[in-house]
């Protein structure tokens, strides 16, 4: 049985459960290779199976990469599956999960060559602290944080990023600063963990944490987000941060290449292994 766990070319953040993974395979009997999407001597038609994991440069050419997950899952079998990709790599997903009646963070949206008011937007949704960042993005690429007293920069950014793409304005969500944002780690049909990452802008180190076990109240929560897609998914990510109230809002629901956080504990990895060699032998 063999098995591609896909990552990309070029410079990037390492990913440190890639190496971890691959030989957890190995040593369950599989063939295990991290091989790069954009590599073009890889050819998925090797393999039993090919498993996203870190193709975290995606964002910069989007449709070049759901095409190639198209013809990928054509050749061989892709978890997570192409429909479910393409549908997950622009954030207005979000506006599916707030129609099912999750809470999400509060957000403006803005489609390519939009030139809005920033000014009447803060006032008219009372925000004093954004966030700014393109419809499809990873890694707080292209992710600024600005007050109201710097819109005239913020509506600048704001342009760079409609010029070539869709946007959105969220306000900076305090809690962030003092406990973090929650991400509730999913994996073959069960929640397994919880990890709390610290905020991260461009140029900055993400800082992470192992969190709380999952309440009942978090599993239902990714339950939802999830809906008909459990039987169809290998791994979810939900991030969630606490409002003024200390209610849980959805920041993002990451489907497609989300660190999975597998070193920081030991049963997840164990479950992704076999999930995986379960998957590659049908």
């Amino acid at each position: 049985m063999r098995i591609a766990l896909l990552t990309s070319t070029g410079p990037q953040d390492a990913d440190p459960d890639e190496i971890p993974l691959r030989d957890a395979l190995r040593a369950a009997g599989a063939a295990a290779e991290v091989r790069a999407w954009d590599d073009p001597a890889f050819n998925p038609r090797e393999f039993d199976l090919a498993v996203l994991r870190s193709t975290w440069n995606y964002y910069r050419s989007p449709e070049r990469f759901l095409a190639w997950c198209d013809n990928a899952a054509r050749a061989t079998r892709l978890l997570n599956p192409p429909d479910v990709v393409r549908a997950n790599a622009h954030k207005g997903y979000l506006r599916t999960l707030e129609r099912r009646t999750l809470p999400i963070v509060p957000t403006a949206w803005f489609e390519r060559g939009a030139t809005p008011d920033l000014d009447s937007l803060l006032r008219d949704r009372g925000w004093t602290d954004i966030v700014v960042k393109p419809a499809v993005s990873a890694g707080s690429w292209r992710t600024k944080r600005f007050s109201d007293a710097q819109t005239t920069d913020a509506a600048a950014f704001l342009s760079t990023i409609t010029a070539d793409g869709d946007a959105m304005i969220q306000p900076f969500v305090p809690s962030v600063e003092r406990g973090g944002e929650k991400s509730i780690l999913w994996i073959a049909g069960e929640v397994t963990h919880t990890i709390i990452k610290h905020p991260r802008f461009a140029g900055h180190e993400e800082r992470v944490e192992l969190g709380p076990a999952p309440t009942r109240a978090e599993i239902d929560m990714v339950r939802a987000a999830l809906g008909d897609l459990e039987d169809r998914l290998l791994y979810a990510r939900l991030d969630v941060m606490l409002d003024t109230r200390g209610r849980p809002m959805v920041s993002e629901l990451e489907l497609i290449e989300p660190s999975l956080f597998l070193l920081e504990h030991p049963p997840a990895m164990e479950r992704l292994v076999t999930a995986i060699a379960q998957v590659g032998r049908r």
